[in-house]
């Protein structure tokens, strides 16, 4: 079984809000956020509640008192078990892999998820799949067969790439949700971003008497309860807001009175917003049990 990320303590399991780097590092001149060199924007992470980052050297965050988590790619068998041999080496907690291009036929599907789950126990480093368009999880029904048929395997929740690619919300969402229960249940990590119907990374406002925040809200209590159902103390899941820059096409560009294009909305503000939003679902999937 991939091993919970747990910090060596007896206290009861909880939610650990990060931040990705993506979320903090180049942000545009009108965000709210900071700005400045990377120990700067480490700093105010940390005083701004963040427990962890996900793309910054443990050594630096450990100077903060942060967490650190990484990221990174698999293509095929084989690879999973150098790539967390030298994370965990560095002292990261765990890692977040985009896996293969989704084109992979069904055994080759298995095996590489098989050897990734093989070099997480090998090396007792905790490692989760991304449901991440273009991967091996870009499918929502042949990743659910992924984890009928190999219960051990654990995600990175990165739900808007389904919301907005699979259309969910085009049919019956409830039932779809129950569909997807085995993937939730297996959730041990992840991205904080909310999409719409058409956009997998919108400005939300104040996340009020919106439909499609309230979706989301429900795959992240879904998920933190079934992190709950099996977790020991010590264990935790990571949240972490991950809203990206417009030079990759995920921020919008809205043009402002100016006629100037301009990011929508501040996406330092979305960040903290979301972790208010985590919070609530993770008290919310306590009730839940």
């Amino acid at each position: 079984m991939i091993p919970n990320t747990n910090d060596g303590t007896s206290q009861a399991p909880y939610l650990r809000c990060d931040l990705s780097a993506g979320n903090l590092f180049g942000l545009p001149p009108e965000s709210s956020g900071p700005h400045g060199d990377e120990r700067v924007l480490v700093a105010a992470a940390k005083a701004a509640g963040f427990m962890g980052i996900q793309g910054v050297a443990p050594k630096l965050c450990a100077e903060f008192g942060l967490g650190a988590t990484a990221g990174g790619r698999v293509n095929k068998p084989g690879e999973a078990d150098g790539i967390a041999a030298k994370l965990k080496d560095e002292g990261y907690a765990c890692v977040t892999l985009h896996v293969g291009s989704g084109f992979e036929d069904d055994a080759e599907m298995f095996a590489v998820a098989e050897d990734i789950i093989r070099a997480s126990e090998r090396r007792q480093f905790p490692i989760y799949i991304e449901t991440h368009r273009a991967t091996l999880t870009t499918d929502i029904w042949r990743t659910i067969q992924l984890a009928k048929r190999l219960p051990e395997i654990r995600f990175n929740g990165d739900f808007s790439h389904w919301y907005t690619g699979h259309e969910m919300v085009y049919g019956d969402l409830p039932k779809k949700f129950e569909l997807i229960e085995p993937v939730f249940q297996r959730v041990r990590y992840i991205h904080g971003r909310i999409g719409n119907p058409g956009s997998m990374q919108v400005d939300v406002g104040d996340g009020k008497n919106l439909t499609y925040v309230d979706h989301f809200k429900e795959m992240w209590t879904r998920s933190f309860t079934g992190f709950l159902k099996s977790a020991k103390p010590g264990d935790y899941i990571c949240f972490a807001p991950e809203l990206l820059a417009s030079n990759i096409y995920y921020a919008r560009l809205i043009k402002n009175q100016q006629g100037e294009l301009k990011e929508e909305g501040d996406r330092w503000q979305q960040a903290l917003l979301y972790t208010h939003l985590a919070k609530e679902c993770f008290e919310a999937a306590k009730k839940r049990l």
